[in-house]
């Protein structure tokens, strides 16, 4: 499908809209499930590094999906994913609410609210990519602060909702709230040129070339033709030979009126049956041809350095980065730190600054002068300095303090799909962005419960986020050694002088002889 130019405007802010809209209602409650972990520690006397693989899946699934979850996007358009989507969240929350066990909440809250996190989240950010291009860091910092923002409001009013209506209750309410993601999509209007003709029907002549691996249509057709003859034939030769003399039942149909009637239709029949056969078999070829394609340009995507040291960063980081969000209360708790002294819940604190870092770091992306790929690669070395600090806060100021500044540097969130953009291209963004995002989710899924392990062993956070520290420092070392030889990879492309002037110099000497 082609695209007409990105506007960066127009129906575009409509897009920016209710793409933060969606990612505030469905990331809402997977963000804030630091509320829903303790709740949940207390209902089903469960380990902290079982009871963390709830929320882990939560945010990892999705992630986890997103190959299958762009493949989705590219086939089915932003619109229908989003609506789907929005039912698959929903449901999900309001099943949880009836959850007997810790078992059942890994499969409705973790993978049916996580997976369909991940498709909502591919769907903004895909049509969000192809709406804008010069502001691109704009838009996508506007619409990631969504989830920022439903971290801050899900928090209090989950802790809100428990309170009035008990945990059961709260998750009902938040699943309703959650069906509004399909006014949402019904919104985001799929960029497609004026001038392409409304797709048609596939016929079995309108299937193109480059669908096929040979081009054998009109061979194969009369094969299948003639190999159905035979069968018929054969066929016959063995019923009338099986009957009473052949001569006599050839004889008789000859004679009879209705035969070339049903002589009609039977070559009507095979006729329709080879046609059937080959567009199958033109279908099939199509298909692998479709898989070859895609295997072909993964391997050609990891062949760039830069994109090959991206997931190993992001991976790692998500291994470190993600268990604050999650387990930042239980280790207020486990802190000794009182209930009174809490002015804001943590997790507020961690998603108002990351819907401000968000924005901030979406607008640094847009200047010419900055390079997004050292920008994401200073907010991870940054963030590993903060974590390993975490285990020497034991004050609630302290805790805040640390939870603002892990908060903002998570907001790196909005120029990671700009970094991966201006990597291999916007016409390769879906497909990469997948990739990228599984080993995100990996990440996530793994690094609560090894948190939860690490306390569960040592019955102390700080080996844990020792450990969560050092993952996130690794990934961001990774990366800049692999952008260093190639440090215009993810600068804004400029006309380079050098061949312009080889060629004037050229000129000049041969006038000169």
């Amino acid at each position: 499908m082609e695209y007409k130019k990105s506007p960066d405007g127009g129906w575009g802010w409509v897009i920016v809209f209710v793409s933060f809209c969606t990612q505030f209602l469905c990331y809402g409650s997977p963000l804030a499930v630091g509320v829903l972990y303790v709740e949940w520690l207390d209902a089903f006397g469960e380990g902290k590094g079982k009871t963390a693989w709830v929320g882990s899946l939560a945010s990892g699934v999705g992630l986890l999906a997103s190959p299958v979850c762009s493949l989705c996007v590219s086939s089915f358009g932003a619109r229908a994913v989003t609506i789907f989507s929005g039912f698959m969240v929903a449901g999900g929350l309001m099943l949880s609410s009836f959850a007997p066990n810790i078992y059942f909440l890994f499969f409705s809250y973790g993978i049916v609210v996580g997976l369909g996190c991940g498709l909502l989240y591919t769907a903004t950010v895909t049509i969000t990519c192809q709406y804008f291009d010069s502001r691109r860091g704009l838009a996508l910092g506007l619409i990631s602060t969504g989830s920022s923002v439903g971290l801050f409001i899900y928090a209090a009013l989950q802790r809100l909702l428990i309170d009035l209506y008990g945990l059961d209750g709260c998750l009902l309410i938040v699943g309703a709230l959650a069906l509004n993601i399909l006014a949402c999509g019904s919104l985001m209007r799929p960029l497609q040129s004026s001038d392409c003709p409304l797709p048609e029907k596939t016929a079995l002549e309108n299937i193109p070339d480059r669908y096929s691996i040979y081009n054998e249509k009109e061979k194969n057709l009369e094969e299948n033709i003639n190999i159905l003859e035979k069968s018929y034939s054969g066929e016959e030769t063995c019923k009338s030979t099986l009957a009473n003399g052949d001569w006599k039942s050839d004889s008789l149909l000859h004679q009879n009126p209705t035969t070339a009637a049903q002589t009609k239709e039977t070559e009507t029949y095979k006729k329709k049956v080879a046609e059937r056969t080959y567009f199958c078999k033109q279908l099939a070829k199509r298909k692998w041809q479709l898989y070859k394609n895609y295997c072909g340009e993964t391997v050609a995507l990891f062949k760039n350095k830069v994109f090959s040291a991206l997931f190993i960063a992001i991976f790692l980081f998500d291994i470190g980065g993600f268990p604050p969000s999650l387990l930042m209360e239980d280790v207020a708790r486990s802190s000794n730190v009182k209930e009174e002294e809490f002015l804001m819940p943590l997790i507020s604190i961690i998603g108002i600054m990351t819907a401000v870092g968000k924005l901030l770091l979406g607008i640094l992306a847009d200047f010419k002068w900055i390079n997004t790929l050292y920008l994401y690669v200073a907010t991870l070395i940054i963030m590993s300095l903060a974590l390993c600090a975490i285990p020497f806060a034991k004050s609630y100021v302290t805790l805040a303090l640390l939870s603002g500044i892990l908060g903002f540097l998570t907001g790196n969130w909005s120029i990671f799909p700009y970094v991966t953009t201006k990597t291999v291209g916007i016409e390769k963004l879906a497909h990469a962005y997948g990739i990228l995002m599984f080993f995100a989710g990996l990440g996530n899924s793994l690094g609560p419960p090894i948190v939860g392990w690490f306390y569960d062993w040592t019955q102390t956070y700080d080996i844990a986020f020792y450990f969560s520290g050092f993952c996130v420092l690794l990934g961001g070392l990774i990366l800049l050694l692999a952008a260093l030889p190639s440090c215009d990879t993810c600068k804004k492309q400029l006309p380079k002088p050098a061949p312009t002037t080889f060629l004037y110099k050229v000129a000049s000497n041969s006038s000169n002889v």
